[in-house]
């Protein structure tokens, strides 16, 4: 069985139908169905634990702009029926709004970073919104983008860290594929309201190894044994060699040093896991790790959300698909 996927550049939908970026030959065809847990459209996940609630926040569907799912174990989800962010931005174009990332600030305080397509300039840019629960709605914050740097490319995939000593940044990725330019994962410094940059950003790695292809994408940075470990996506996400890598660093703004393969990719899972990405790290009710991340239906029509454990050796993560 083959599963051909096409490229959409520059957009976090679903493949168009012109093209190819990739396929899944009849020897890594899939063993079977993925187990998924939430077996819908819902990408680039990205999930909040508050309280004994852990709400799933993904890309927009033609009913929302920005999703939400809730669960109280991680396995057995709730799609609701709302949308987390109504009101798009002035700035922001309908229809191209995606991957989330949600985290509390304060008690009663949540701040959602967004990704939405700019009409002049025609650029993807990073939003801000807020919300007095974590189940929203959130109302976005300001009459510009909080990052979009017009010279590289503007830029998607935010994801929020609080560092062990309180402070705080927004990861992001420029968007570089979009012009034939690098696609550099970056830290940038935020108030301690997360919702105005602090600083400059810091660049922290780019597109090298052969799996990666033209693009890196969709960073998650945790904090583990004394290192911060940079989980991210690469290569295209409407293929089947779109996968998850990490990077290691001593310090949050690096260097961070890559390991050399996929921590989990269509080949690794014997296909059962297709084009695997847009992953984030949430601790389960028994303490240890999972990792969450979205990967294509047999047909290739849509992403569904899966979760697997995720086991640590000091600093170095490994899965088991």
């Amino acid at each position: 069985m083959a599963i051909i996927l096409a490229l959409a550049a520059c957009t976090a939908g679903r493949p168009t139908t012109s093209g190819t970026t990739g396929s899944v030959d009849a020897a890594s065809a899939l063993t079977g169905a993925p187990p998924f847990t939430i077996d819908q459209d819902f990408p680039d996940p990205d999930v909040l634990h508050v309280g004994d609630q852990y709400d799933a926040y993904a890309t927009n569907t033609p009913a929302a702009n920005i999703q939400l799912a809730t669960s109280r174990d991680l396995t057995t989800w709730t799609v609701s029926t709302s949308d987390m962010l109504p009101t798009l931005p002035a700035w922001a174009l309908p229809g191209k709004t995606w991957a989330p990332d949600v985290s509390e600030v304060s008690p009663g305080s949540y701040v959602m970073y967004f990704t939405a397509a700019r009409a002049e300039p025609a650029l993807q840019c990073i939003g801000v919104a807020m919300a007095h629960s974590p189940t929203g709605p959130f109302t976005p914050v300001g009459n510009a983008p909080l990052v979009c740097p017009s010279d590289e490319g503007g830029a998607i995939d935010p994801s929020a860290f609080v560092d062990s000593d309180g402070a705080r940044y927004l990861l992001w990725k420029n968007d570089g594929n979009c012009c034939g330019l690098d696609t550099w994962l970056q830290l940038t410094p935020m108030t301690t309201d997360g919702l105005a940059l602090a600083g400059p950003p810091t660049r922290l790695i780019k597109q090298t190894q052969p799996w990666e292809g033209a693009v890196i994408e969709a960073p998650t940075l945790v904090k583990r044994d004394g290192s911060y470990v940079l989980f991210y996506s690469a290569n295209s996400y409407a293929g089947s060699a779109y996968a998850i890598g990490y990077a290691t660093a001593p310090a949050i703004t690096g260097p961070y040093t890559k390991h050399g393969e996929p921590l989990l990719s269509t080949s690794s899972s014997g296909g059962r896991y297709v084009g695997p990405g847009g992953q984030d790290v949430v601790t389960a009710p028994d303490g240890t790790d999972r990792l969450v991340f979205h990967s294509w239906d047999p047909a290739g029509v849509y992403r569904g959300m899966n979760v697997l454990p995720l086991a640590w050796s000091g600093a170095v993560p490994s899965v088991t698909p």
